[in-house]
C-alpha cells in the first residue's frame, strides 16, 4: 500500500487505513486511532511503542506505518492490560522479536490475558465473554522497572485498572492511558469502567497539577489543556456515586441497583455491558461502603445495600 504523506503545521503525517501518524516532538509521535498508540524514537532506526491497539489487525496497521518510516520496534510499553491496549502485542512481538514491558499486576494480566475477563466476570468467563475485545493473545512480558530507555519515564495512574501507568517523553509529551475519558464517551455511556473509585479520584487530583507540552489520552484527542476533561470525569464519578447512594435509601440488592442505573441512563444490557458496568457498580458500592455512606446486611440469603 503506498504511503500517504502530508504536512500539517510543520510536521509530517502518514495515514494508513484510518490510522494517522502524528509527530508532536523531536522524538515523539502517536498514531491517532480508536486507541491512540504512542511512538518514541530512541535513535534514527529504533522506536518504542506505547500500547499496541485492540487486535492483530491493529498490530498489522501499526507495523505498516513503522515499516514505511524505516523504523524497527525495539519494545512495547503497555500502559495497562485491557485488551484494547495489548491486542496487537503478540502479532508485533512475533514479527519483530521486541520486548514488552508492563508494571506489576498489569504484567501478569498482559502475559496471561484470560485474567481480564475472569476478573471482570468474577469466575470463569462463559464463551460470549471470551472474545478479542476482552481476551487478547498471550505474549512474553518483562517487568518495566529499570528497563525503559533514556528519554522515557513512567508514573502511576491508578484507578481505571490495577497498576495502570502514564508515560512522559523527553519532548514533554505525556501519554495518559485511560485516566481520562472523552466528553463524547461520557455523554453517550455515562459509566466508564473503573476498578478503584477512590484511586481514580485521587489520580484526577494529581492530573490537575500535572504539566506538559501536550497530553495524549488513549481515547481522546491530543490537547495541551486537560482541565476541562478532568472536571467532566470528576463530575460524572460524583454523579454516579450520589445516584447509587440516593437509590439505596431503602434496602436494595445489587441486581436492582444495576437495573436502575441501566434504566436511568438509557443503556442497553448485553453480556459485555452486564459484566463491565456491573463490575464498575460493585466498585462504586465498595467505595461508598469504605466512605461510610452505605452499609449492607444479609437477609433471606440476599445481600442488601442501604444508606448508612
Amino acid at each position: 500500500m503506498p504511503a500517504d504523506y502530508k504536512n500539517v503545521q510543520g510536521y509530517t503525517i502518514l495515514k494508513v487505513k484510518n490510522m494517522e501518524l502524528k509527530q508532536v516532538g523531536k522524538n515523539t509521535y502517536y498514531i491517532e486511532n480508536a486507541t491512540n498508540i504512542g511512538i518514541y524514537k530512541t535513535d534514527d532506526d529504533n522506536v518504542y511503542l506505547i500500547d499496541s491497539g485492540n487486535d492483530k489487525e491493529a498490530g498489522k496497521k501499526i507495523l505498516k506505518i513503522i515499516n514505511a518510516e524505516g523504523w524497527n520496534v525495539k519494545g512495547i510499553i503497555s500502559t495497562h492490560s485491557n485488551a484494547d491496549h495489548i491486542g496487537g502485542n503478540k502479532f508485533i512481538q512475533d514479527r519483530t522479536d521486541c520486548k514488552i514491558y508492563a508494571d506489576k499486576i498489569e504484567k501478569c494480566f498482559t502475559q496471561y490475558p484470560v485474567l481480564e475477563p475472569s476478573f471482570l466476570y468474577g469466575g470463569y468467563p462463559f464463551k460470549d465473554l471470551r472474545h478479542k475485545f476482552l481476551l487478547a493473545k498471550e505474549s512474553v512480558v518483562t517487568e518495566i522497572e529499570n528497563n525503559l530507555p533514556c528519554g522515557l519515564e513512567y508514573f502511576p495512574l491508578k484507578g481505571h485498572f490495577f497498576d495502570m501507568i502514564g508515560i512522559r517523553t523527553s519532548d514533554d509529551a505525556v501519554f495518559l492511558a485511560d485516566a481520562l475519558f472523552s466528553e463524547e464517551t461520557i455523554e453517550k455511556y455515562h459509566i466508564f469502567f473503573i476498578y478503584d473509585v477512590k484511586a481514580y479520584l485521587n489520580t484526577l487530583q494529581k492530573l490537575k497539577e500535572l504539566k506538559a507540552k501536550i497530553f495524549i489520552p488513549s481515547h481522546c484527542k491530543a490537547t495541551d489543556d486537560i482541565s476541562h476533561l478532568i472536571k467532566l470525569n470528576e463530575n460524572k464519578i460524583n454523579e454516579i456515586a450520589n445516584t447509587i447512594c440516593d437509590y439505596c435509601k431503602n434496602e436494595t440488592a445489587f441486581e436492582e441497583i444495576l437495573k436502575y442505573i441501566f434504566d436511568k441512563y438509557s443503556l442497553t444490557m448485553n453480556a459485555n455491558q452486564y459484566m463491565l458496568v456491573g463490575s464498575t457498580i460493585k466498585s462504586f458500592l465498595s467505595y461508598l461502603y469504605d466512605e461510610e455512606k452505605l452499609t449492607y446486611e444479609f437477609r433471606e440469603n440476599k445481600m442488601l445495600w442501604k444508606q448508612a
